[in-house]
């Protein structure tokens, strides 16, 4: 029997995964689950799943809900500490982390220390953290099985081959509702519009991220990070009809895809199933009736966020932290309406041109340049409303 943690239960991801969870009751156990503040879903998943222990990372509604704890008789944690607690628990065999952000690096660094199995949905925690995620992963023996479609296919298509064999990683994106929206119209891009994404049903921040290819700029960082590969063997592709997941091209030219319809249960069964693979209640491609796939290079004058992630990475140290605290303050910002949809990357560019980078990299020190990078996007947008 497993005994999972998922963190970020009552997100898509995490819904995702007690779907899974649901398929495999005999080899798949519950043993806690983590929310936001979202009690509600909380409590009927503790009522279905019986979970040993929860937490809620916001301290005003873990109080609020500390007699429904009581009644219900499971145990409560709350706050990053909380997190941190139920990661490392030694009970626990693998740990689900799909919370939203740079909030799930702390988690992601417990479990590693701890030698969990980590399925990780957190790509902000190999983005900010990456050097220090596989140094606590290389002392733990913990490992990693990525969860995001693009990293886990990219780690499916290396078996294919040895690392040293290894041309290239090329990284498909949807291209987001703007792949064909010319670039003088980006100023009058609605919240609405941004979160109309049009293969995927995602968290608010992840669809605008999709939508500014933000989340391409993170997924090349993470992927640098967790597959050990420079920055200029990483590619990108935009590929609308998303089947495509990512490829591993070879030194003989040959490419190796994975390819399965979008269906984030999938990569999810295979991270907590590794190496095995179970079958699961998912619609099959149908060859017979026909399909296109189509690719095309990003436009990256109108998406700057490919040029902002690579700077990062070859600059090292704090500064994909940088990156990624002023993205996640930036998409705030717009979801807002406080900055228009084009601003997102330009408060990203002026976080980074004003840091100042630490090579020397430190918990303390990543949470610094984050709090760095918040900073300064409040500042850059109340610049713009003056």
């Amino acid at each position: 029997m497993n005994n999972l943690v998922i963190l970020g239960s009552s997100g898509s991801i995490g819904q995702n995964a007690l779907w899974v969870v649901d398929q495999f009751p005999e080899e798949l156990n519950i043993y806690g689950l983590a929310v936001g503040s979202n009690i509600h879903a909380l409590t009927s998943q503790i009522e279905k799943y019986h979970p040993r222990v929860v937490c809620i990372v916001d301290d005003k509604a873990a109080r609020a809900f500390r007699s429904d704890a009581a009644r219900l008789g499971v145990e409560l944690l709350s706050g990053q500490d909380g997190l941190e607690s139920i990661s490392s628990a030694p009970e626990v065999d693998t740990v689900l982390n799909a919370i939203v952000g740079f909030a799930g690096l702390r988690s992601t660094l417990a479990a590693a220390r701890a030698g969990k199995r980590i399925a990780l949905a957190n790509k902000e925690s190999m983005v900010a953290g990456g050097e220090l995620v596989n140094g606590a992963l290389h002392d733990g023996g913990g490992e990693i099985i990525p969860v995001d479609s693009e990293h886990s296919a990219i780690f499916q298509c290396l078996k294919a081959g040895r690392g040293e064999d290894v041309k290239r990683l090329i990284l498909t994106s949807s291209g987001g509702p703007f792949r064909n929206y010319p670039l003088e119209k980006f100023a009058e891009i609605t919240v609405e519009q941004a979160l109309d994404h049009p293969t995927w049903k995602m968290g608010r921040k992840i669809t605008i991220d999709s939508a500014t290819l933000m989340n391409k700029g993170l997924e090349i960082i993470e992927a640098a990070n967790i597959f050990a590969v420079p920055s200029e063997k990483i590619d990108v592709v935009i590929h609308p009809q998303s089947i495509v997941h990512s490829m591993v091209e070879f030194i003989d030219g040959s490419i190796v895809a994975q390819i399965s319809r979008p269906d984030m249960r999938l990569p999810i069964e295979y991270a907590l199933f590794y190496p095995e693979r179970r079958g699961i209640t998912a619609a099959d491609l149908d060859f017979r009736a026909g399909f296109s796939l189509e690719f095309e290079p990003p436009d990256e004058a109108k998406f700057a966020s490919l040029r902002l992630a690579r700077h990062a990475l070859r600059a090292g140290g704090t500064a994909p932290a940088i990156f990624n605290g002023a993205n996640e303050a930036a998409v705030e910002a717009f979801l807002s309406r406080r900055i228009p949809f084009q601003d997102i990357f330009n408060a990203v560019d002026d976080a980074l041109n004003r840091a100042r980078i630490i090579e020397s990299c430190s918990v303390e020190a990543i949470t610094q340049a984050d709090q760095y990078s918040r900073n300064s996007v409040r500042q850059f947008v109340l610049a713009r409303s003056v």
